[in-house]
C-alpha cells in the first residue's frame, strides 16, 4: 500500500516537472522573440533626416518657413555665425545643418522627443544631444545680438513721428516682463504659479523701438512682479542691466513707479489705445493725450513678445526640460529673434506685427498693469521724494508740450 502510494506521489511530481519545463521553455522563447522585436531597427524610413533637411531646403520658400520660421538666406546666415563664433562643427553622422534645423524645429513646433525622432529619423536620445548642444551654443551668441543701442541717438521711429518727436526724444526703450510657460519640480510648483495658478517664468525684456531686444532675463519664478525682478536687476553690479544715461529714460507701465529714468502714464487716466478707439479717437484732456501716445509708442514691447511668442510656440506651451534647459530655450528664442530681424527685414512676423497700434492677443498669466490701477508700485530704484518729484515734473512738462501742440 505504502509502495502505490509512492508511486502515484511520483507520478504527480513527474507531471509538474514536466509542465514547470514546458513552462520555462515556452517563456524562454517568448522572451527571445521579444528581445528579437526589441532589437528590430525603428528608424527606417527610405527618407533620412538628412535628407528630409535637403528637401525643406531646394522645394518651396514657405515649406522652410512654416517648418523653422524663418527662410533659406537667414538660415544659411545663423549657419555660417554659429561655425564662426562657436564651437559648433558637423558631428560623425549629422552634419551641423541639420542639428540646427532640428533645434529650430522643436522649437518652432512645439514638438516633443517622438515627433523629432519620428521626422527626422534619428534615435531619442540623439534628438536630445542635439538639442542640448544648439541650445547652449544659441544662448552663448546673446552678448553678440542682445546689447543696448547707440543713447546718444534719437530714434528714427521718434524721430520722423509728431506724434513723438520732440516730446520723446530722449526716450531709449521700452521695458516690461511676459510669462513663459514652464514646468517645475512639484516641491517648487506653487513658486511658478502666475495669477491665474499656470506654472510659468517670468521674463524681463528691454527693447528699442525697432522690435529688437536691448536685455533680456530669463528663468524667474512666475509669482514673482515685474517690477521686483527689475529692482533685482538694476540692484545687482553683474546684471549687465543697460542703466539709462543721465536724461535719458526707458517707457514702463503703471506696474512701475515713475522715476528719472523710468517714465510711467499717469494713473486713473485711461491709458489703452482700444480705450481710445471706442470713443472715436477723442481725446478728453492733456493727461489722457499723453497716456495713449505713451500707450502706443510703448506698444513696441507688446508687439515684440507677440512675434517672439507666434514664431516659437514652445514659450506658450513648454514641454518637460530643467528649469535651466527652460531659462536657455527662452534666451534662445530672443536670441533668434534679433537675428531674424536684423538678417530679414521682410519677415512676415515682423511685418504683421510691425505696424504701430497692432496688439498682439494678452497672454492669460501677464500682469494686468493698467494706468487706471490705483495701487502703489513697488519702487523699481530706490529714489528718494526728490527724485519722484523731478521725475513727475519732467513728465508734466512732456504732457503740457503735448497738448499745446495738439490744441494748435
Amino acid at each position: 500500500m505504502s509502495t502505490s502510494r509512492s508511486v502515484e506521489q511520483w507520478d504527480e511530481e513527474f507531471e509538474c516537472l514536466i509542465d514547470l519545463t514546458l513552462g520555462l521553455m515556452a517563456l524562454n522563447k517568448g522572451q527571445r522573440y521579444v528581445n528579437r522585436i526589441q532589437r528590430m531597427p525603428m528608424h527606417t524610413s527610405i527618407r533620412t533626416g538628412h535628407q528630409y533637411m535637403l528637401e525643406l531646403i531646394n522645394d518651396h520658400p514657405d515649406r522652410l518657413f512654416n517648418k523653422i520660421r524663418m527662410y533659406r538666406p537667414c538660415f544659411e546666415m545663423l549657419i555660417q555665425v554659429l561655425r564662426q563664433q562657436t564651437a559648433l562643427q558637423n558631428s560623425r553622422f549629422l552634419t551641423l545643418e541639420e542639428q540646427v534645423m532640428i533645434f529650430i524645429y522643436v522649437i518652432s513646433q512645439k514638438a516633443t522627443n517622438r515627433m523629432a525622432m519620428e521626422d527626422w529619423q534619428h534615435s531619442g536620445s540623439t534628438i536630445s544631444i542635439v538639442f542640448t548642444r544648439i541650445c547652449k551654443a544659441i544662448a552663448s551668441l546673446s552678448p553678440i545680438f542682445i546689447k543696448p543701442p547707440n543713447f546718444d541717438d534719437v530714434p528714427d521711429e521718434i524721430r520722423f513721428n509728431p506724434k513723438y518727436y520732440p516730446y520723446f526724444q530722449d526716450c531709449i526703450g521700452a521695458i516690461d516682463g511676459t510669462h513663459i510657460a514652464a514646468h517645475a519640480p512639484s516641491n517648487v510648483a506653487n513658486n511658478y504659479r502666475g495669477r491665474k495658478s499656470n506654472v510659468t517664468t517670468n521674463m524681463l525684456a528691454v527693447c528699442s523701438f525697432d522690435m529688437l531686444f536691448t536685455y533680456v532675463v530669463t528663468g524667474w519664478e512666475g509669482a514673482v512682479h515685474d517690477s521686483r525682478v527689475l529692482t533685482t536687476q538694476l540692484e545687482d553690479p553683474n546684471s549687465g542691466f543697460p542703466h539709462p544715461p543721465p536724461g535719458k529714460y526707458y517707457l514702463v507701465d503703471s506696474g512701475y513707479s515713475n522715476k528719472p529714468g523710468y517714465l510711467a502714464p499717469f494713473r486713473n487716466v485711461p491709458y489703452h489705445l482700444r480705450d481710445a478707439r471706442r470713443r472715436g479717437g477723442r481725446i478728453n484732456g492733456p493727461t489722457e493725450l499723453f497716456n495713449y501716445r505713451h500707450a502706443s509708442l510703448r506698444n513696441c514691447i507688446e508687439r515684440c513678445f507677440g512675434v517672439l511668442k507666434a514664431r516659437f510656440p514652445i514659450l506658450r506651451f513648454m514641454t518637460n526640460f530643467s528649469l535651466v534647459r527652460q531659462r536657455e530655450i527662452a534666451m534662445c528664442c530672443c536670441v533668434l529673434h534679433n537675428f531674424i530681424k536684423l538678417h530679414n527685414r521682410d519677415d512676415p512676423l515682423f511685418q504683421r506685427f510691425g505696424v504701430d497700434g497692432v496688439m498682439p492677443p494678452p497672454d492669460s498669466d501677464d500682469e494686468d498693469n493698467t494706468a487706471s490701477s490705483s495701487g502703489t508700485a513697488a519702487n523699481p530704484h530706490g529714489y528718494g521724494g526728490n527724485d519722484e518729484n523731478l521725475a513727475n515734473s519732467m513728465r508734466d512738462h512732456i504732457m503740457i508740450q503735448m497738448y499745446l501742440h495738439y490744441n494748435m
